[in-house]
């Protein structure tokens, strides 16, 4: 059976599934709409967690940033795995106790303050909106190469897909449908991984054969893929990094915190039944997370080994343009990969330098192609594709609904209306949810410059918007509305500012040619890592603002003391 057959069996069963799915857990109320009744079971919802958080960034982009970026694609590794650890930690039992429905709502109650509420809302829709155009053009690259349709079709397909499971379920759709995913995406990702490992090492667990020797070799993988990468002009993949120590580091805080932010996987800590069971979830989450993250590192390097010795077989050999393989073939028809023979001698000369470098790659495309690089099965090669959709939606349908019910609950019932009945709450969550993807679709085929580019932004904002104000209103009771609202307006301002600034440069592979650009930025951080710079504005302009303004009421004190401290804290015990 070819492989387009497949394919199409494969995805189309999955999405059958999570129909399927939708239809037996169809939301009845708003509560199941928002936070799935609040009864789901820790293990499940770590499972629903995972899925939601391991978005195509993770499943379709980390592998190839790290592919092209070596040791520095490390900052995304311990940036989006520490960032789920503060989250974790620090915010989601915490808010889960708080007890209410969406992270405005918590911003508004807090600060005693509709104005908090709302600004919370813009900016939870600004890095939501930011991040779900990642989510688009996974389905649009996966459909394209897979299904062999146009990238606009592929998208618009998803779009139905997440419309009829996210629309109908609410989040108790798609909780359950999130669970199916996970199993999906993980299978989608480990099984390659393992078939690859074997090729190239001889060692089942990828984990084991990045650190291993070549299959019939005395050479270590990443030896060997170090002499390959230098051999061409670019950095020694094993010590490569993103610009200097600082940026590195910012870059790891930005991400860290813009994960602990994400409203998405917050809001998840909402459907558990109790505080314990947060955490629990949490912890569960983080193991079903771990499986796909230590896996990751190894996909990356055998992936840009697979292309290198492709393009380039042996030491000043390049492959002629007539004999490539079919992989390459396919991927040249979606755009992704492409070949200009600058020098008209018809051989694909792959080199770190601009000028004379003829081959591009979208790195968007290496967890995708790998399997095809490395001459898998087609059943192998139509369930990756099958894993990046599921990856793609899974997080899609998470952030559309955080905008939904930021509109719904947080705008309509929360500001607009409070008096709107429980039916009529509910037909205007599906509304927004329905108009949140349609706008999503939108800009998945209208990218705007700014954020095209990465999902690294998205973080950003949520680092320099959302982490501040949920940590100062958990852990700070003298941040007042006043201090609140400037913090949020101060944080993603100018981390906005920043990014608009130096837009239309927010990625390149290779670093040495991204330094040259960078000469007017802030002591030398680039605009995806400046999220971290715009929390640090966040927490100083609200402390600045709550000193010189009206105290925190005494009640909004209690109820501080009350998120934080755990019940029976303090209280004699009968012996």
């Amino acid at each position: 059976m070819d492989l387009k057959t497949i394919t199409y069996i494969v995805v189309g069963a999955t999405f059958l599934l999570y129909i399927g799915i939708a239809i037996w857990a169809r939301a009845g109320s708003t509560k199941e709409f928002y936070v799935a009744g609040g009864g789901v079971n820790p293990i499940a919802n770590g499972m629903a967690t995972a899925a939601d958080w391991m978005s195509a960034a993770s499943f379709i982009s980390m592998a190839g940033l790290i592919a092209f970026m070596g040791y520095g694609g490390s900052v995304f590794l311990m940036g989006w795995t520490g960032g789920y650890v503060l989250l974790a930690l620090l915010l989601a039992p915490y808010l889960r106790k708080f007890g209410k429905f969406t992270v405005p709502e918590f911003v508004g109650e807090r600060f005693y303050s509709k104005t908090a509420r709302v600004v919370a809302v813009a900016c939870l829709i600004i890095a939501s909106v930011t991040y779900v155009i990642g989510q688009m053009k996974g389905v649009g690259v996966a459909f394209g190469r897979f299904l062999e349709v146009e990238y606009a079709t592929g998208l618009m397909i998803g779009m139905v897909i997440v419309f009829i499971y996210a629309v109908m379920g609410g989040m108790k759709g798609i909780t359950y449908t999130q669970i199916a995913q996970y199993c999906v995406l993980i299978l989608a990702y480990t099984i390659p991984a393992i078939f690859i490992s074997l090729q190239l090492t001889g060692h089942p667990l990828p984990q084991i054969g990045l650190g291993g020797t070549m299959a019939g070799s005395d050479q270590y993988l990443l030896d060997r893929l170090d002499q390959v990468v230098t051999e061409l002009g670019f950095s020694q993949y094993t010590t490569q990094v993103r610009g200097d120590t600082l940026n590195m580091f910012v870059y790891t805080m930005s991400l860290m915190i813009g994960t602990a932010g994400l409203p998405h996987v917050i809001i998840r800590f909402f459907t558990v039944p109790k505080v314990r069971d947060a955490r629990t979830s949490a912890g569960w989450a983080l193991i079903f997370i771990a499986i796909l993250y230590t896996t990751a590192p190894a996909v990356a390097a055998m992936a840009r080994l697979n292309l290198m010795d492709t393009v380039n077989p042996a030491p000043g050999q390049y492959l002629a343009y007539d004999e490539r393989p079919a992989w390459f073939n396919n991927w040249e028809k979606t755009g992704l990969l492409g070949f200009d023979d600058k020098n008209g001698d018809g051989l694909i000369q792959y080199t770190s330098n601009p000028e004379t470098n003829e081959l591009r790659v979208d790195r968007d495309i290496m967890v995708l192609a790998n399997p095809e690089i490395a001459k898998l099965p087609n059943w192998v090669i139509a369930l990756v594709a099958a894993g990046g959709l599921a990856a793609a939606l899974s997080t899609a349908a998470g952030l559309l609904l955080a905008i939904s019910s930021a509109i719904s609950h947080d705008l309509i019932k929360g500001v607009i209306n409070p008096r709107i009945s429980e039916k009529k709450e509910l037909l205007a969550s599906r509304i927004s949810m329905a108009v949140a993807i349609a706008v999503a679709g939108y800009l998945g085929l209208n990218p705007p410059g700014f954020a095209a580019g990465t999902v690294a932004l998205a973080f950003g904002l949520a680092a320099s918007s959302i982490f501040p104000v949920l940590m100062m209103g958990i852990f700070s009771k003298s941040i007042n509305k006043e201090g609140a609202i400037a913090g949020m307006i101060t944080g993603i301002s100018i981390t906005l500012f920043y990014v608009f600034q130096h837009k239309g440069i927010l990625f390149v592979a290779d670093w040495r040619y991204l330094e040259s650009w960078g000469n007017n930025w802030f002591f030398g951080i680039e605009p995806n890592a400046f999220g971290a710079v715009g929390a640090v504005f966040n927490f100083a302009i609200a402390y600045a603002v709550s000193r010189v303004t009206a105290e925190t009421p005494q009640e909004v004190k209690d109820l501080v003391e009350h998120v934080r401290v755990p019940a029976g804290a303090g209280q004699a015990q009968d012996h």
